[in-house]
């Protein structure tokens, strides 16, 4: 196994893998990071497409870090071992881990929709939320997520962070409003659940069926006129407290459970 050690944080390989902190780096190359062990052992789990390894470990995670190392070289994967300057200069987390995995990105196309349920995300600008939401999909065992025209990045170390690994097991796909408005027209024949204020049918109080795309709006402008219209079903979450609102993430996951029920 070539195994190439690196002391400096000027080394060009460090450079290149920082610079995938970009999103426009990320688009250029399809690449993207992920921290942690316990990540990087789910990513391995589900045969996931490793490029680098970058590690520095203890003793109580060698084991562990060797099974990832092999599966890394396996696949023709760089391995690099670092000092901890150089990982706490790459890491966005404030207690660095101490193993860092360079991945191609997997974006699947709008065919694999033909079942189940799905969440749709019109123009979602968080990345946290959006990595919670993905995480979400993958805890309740509904099928992948579909971003809707300019949504954030689900690759950003934000997202990936905020995915808990979940990332790597959720299909992903991109598309325009437009496009996804003519192909529900084509080729989808369940529900399509949208959450809104401005209605009286409660959410918890509504019949959902096996085939459903939940779509879910923009933090602050909700769904778009366009995208709303193609709804069969407008729902509300009831706010019984003062707050008339929830967090996008906590509102997916509500929605979610009650329309797997």
């Amino acid at each position: 196994m070539n195994i190439k050690e690196i002391s400096s944080p000027a080394n060009e390989t460090i450079k290149d893998v920082r610079a995938l902190s970009m999103r426009k780096r990320r688009k250029e190359t399809g690449l993207f990071v992920a921290e942690g062990l316990r990540t990087a052992i789910e990513a391995m789990e589900l045969n996931a497409p490793m490029t680098m390894m970058l590690y520095h470990y203890d003793q109580k995670d060698r084991d562990d870090v060797k099974r990832v190392r092999d599966y890394c070289a396996a696949r023709g994967g760089l391995i690099c071992e670092v000092n901890e300057a150089i990982l706490e200069k790459i890491s966005t987390k404030d207690n660095p881990q101490r193993v860092i995995g360079v991945y191609k990105q997997i974006w699947n196309n709008i065919d694999i929709v033909t079942n189940g349920v799905w969440v749709a995300l019109d123009q979602v600008r968080d990345p946290g939320n959006l990595g919670t939401i993905i995480r979400t999909v993958d805890a309740v065992g509904t099928r992948g997520v579909i971003l809707i025209d300019n949504c954030c990045d689900p690759f950003s170390p934000e997202c990936v962070q905020a995915s808990m690994g979940s990332i790597f097991s959720v299909p992903v796909i991109q598309m325009s409003s437009h496009d996804f408005i003519l192909w529900r027209g084509e080729h989808w024949n369940g529900d399509i659940i949208g959450t809104i204020l401005q209605t009286d049918k409660n959410a918890q109080e509504q019949d959902y069926k096996t085939d459903s795309i939940l779509l879910m709006g923009n933090e602050q402008a909700g769904i778009s006129d366009e995208l709303r219209a193609t709804c069969t079903t407008l729902v509300k979450l009831p706010m019984r407290g003062r707050a008339d609102s929830l967090n996008l993430s906590i509102a997916t996951g509500v929605m979610l459970y009650e329309v797997v029920n």
